[in-house]
């Protein structure tokens, strides 16, 4: 893979850990704090809903902030755009350590989210200055086959530092990796886009955002993204709450059994990775919907024959996790390659729509569980799950609908 890169770009490339270092923070900080999440309404004395505004602000703040990153790094680069987020990401993990309220952490989680979507975006962005279009579609899918360890231990990891240090050793340790992967950015990482888009400010977003949203492809491929990202965020909103109320589970247990879920997630990404140049994005979309499909079939089937057991919900996530792994880098590759020149703003109005999904899906689950409908059960966060794979599947085979007439024909 290190070998790939080197061919791609000879001079002052960066190396592939370095882009999965700084494309996993995010998704660390996001699932580190999840089996602390019943503890800090003690903590903090407030309700399980407000805790759950951790969650869901945290992917608002992720999809808000994408928006401007992708196009400002299109204008000045991918390596300023990239330490100054980096920068905002330390800033919100020493709020967050230091949170003496519930406000207080509300605001640090939102400075982290903010600050460490900007490897995210510019992970993706990097991978399109280097590869072509197929090629793109398996180098994401090793970076995020990278990326996916992160959110694998995080939970692990954040459950055993709760029960050990206390819930605050998270935000120390996120402060600790912030720290490193910002020097090693700083040392390693140099400017891999050089042909600059035209503008800056407001009128360059709107200028690069118009461009994108004339293309029927490009919003396919983006709407696939993120109702496929729906699918599980709406289990991360609903699966802390389910796994300490139904299952009685410790946060370690649950951070052990979530392992199972990232490790699908790592799975579907090194499928992407070794097809998707031979097979064609298109094709592998439709393979990870169908993944998608069945993985939800079999929760709801286990739990309507009475099966209520934690393997029952977090063995079928771990498909649920081939599937995205299989689906999202395929929608995300076909999204930043309809207009390579403005890579940076296709990946950021993609992953704030694909975080966007995500943080709806998950307060819609945080709702629906609170008693709204069928309280204390699974049966909402199935709801929420079956109605993301349906926009997936439609909206896969409306860019698969799209590449078969051409994309051309559909822009403009």
């Amino acid at each position: 893979m290190t070998n790939s890169l080197s061919t791609a770009l000879p001079q002052r490339r960066p190396s592939l850990p370095l882009l999965v270092a700084v494309s996993s923070v995010s998704p660390l900080a996001l699932n580190i704090y999840l089996p602390s999440l019943p503890v800090l309404v003690d903590v903090f004395g407030t309700t399980a809903a407000m805790v759950q505004l951790s969650l869901s602000l945290y992917l608002a703040a992720i999809a808000i902030a994408q928006i401007g990153i992708g196009p400002l790094s299109d204008r000045y680069g991918r390596r300023p755009v990239l330490l100054s987020g980096l920068g905002v990401f330390l800033l919100g993990s020493l709020t967050c350590a230091a949170a003496t309220s519930i406000e207080v952490m509300l605001a640090g989680r939102m400075l982290q989210a903010a600050g460490g979507c900007a490897g995210i975006v510019l992970g993706r962005a990097i991978v399109r200055d280097l590869f072509d279009r197929r090629q793109s579609a398996s180098m994401i899918g090793y970076v995020t086959m990278g990326m996916a360890v992160a959110p694998m231990i995080g939970p692990a990891i954040g459950g055993v530092l709760d029960e050990t240090f206390g819930w605050r050793s998270s935000s120390y340790l996120m402060i600790a990796l912030g720290a490193l992967v910002l020097a090693w950015a700083w040392a390693e990482l140099h400017e891999t886009h050089h042909t600059r888009a035209s503008g800056g400010g407001v009128r360059g977003l709107v200028r690069s955002y118009s461009a994108l949203s004339r293309s029927r492809l490009f919003w396919a491929y983006t709407l696939t993204s993120a109702f496929t990202s729906a699918v599980f965020f709406s289990f991360l909103g609903g699966a802390p709450f389910l796994a300490a109320r139904l299952f009685d589970m410790s946060p370690s247990a649950y951070g052990l059994y979530f392992i199972m879920v990232a490790a699908g997630y790592m799975v579907g990404n090194g499928i992407s990775g070794r097809f998707s140049e031979r097979l064609g994005i298109s094709r592998m979309i439709l393979g990870g919907n169908c993944v998608l499909i069945c993985a939800v079939s079999t929760i709801a089937a286990t739990f309507a024959l009475g099966f209520v057991h934690p393997l029952s919900l977090f063995a079928p996530m771990f498909v649920v996790g081939i599937g995205n792994g299989m689906s999202l880098p395929n929608a995300i590759a076909g999204s930043v390659s309809v207009r390579p020149d403005l890579a940076g703003a296709a990946s950021g109005l993609t992953g704030s729509l694909q975080i966007g999904a995500g943080a709806v899906a998950s307060a819609l689950t945080g709702w629906l569980l609170s008693g709204v409908l069928w309280p204390g059960t699974v049966w909402s966060l199935i709801l929420v799950m079956a109605l993301a794979c349906a926009g997936a599947v439609t909206f896969g085979t409306i860019a698969r609908r799209l590449e078969r007439r051409g994309e051309e024909a559909w822009t403009g």
